[in-house]
């Protein structure tokens, strides 16, 4: 479950850094913009660490708690793309 999860941000985020490079000329991002995209990679990344604590929580109780983050977390993540 993390290691699918990570896979699809490091994916992703070599899809942008390859994008930057191919010489696009986009518009500078505005500051709203950019505080966008800095707390989608905060959520992808608290995402992606939530994830992994689940894979190795070791009681019942550390299970529902994290699996409640990675859901919310999740709810964050699509409210940032609509």
């Amino acid at each position: 479950m993390a290691r699918g999860w990570e896979s699809k941000a490091v994916a992703s985020q070599q899809e942008e850094a390859q994008r930057g490079e191919a010489g696009d000329t986009h518009r500078p991002l505005s500051e709203e913009e950019r505080v966008r995209i800095q707390r989608r990679r905060t959520l992808e990344l608290a995402r992606a660490r939530t994830a992994a604590d689940f894979v190795r929580a070791s009681t019942p109780a550390q299970q529902v708690m994290l699996e409640r983050a990675l859901e919310a977390l999740d709810a964050e993540l699509r409210a940032l793309q609509s």
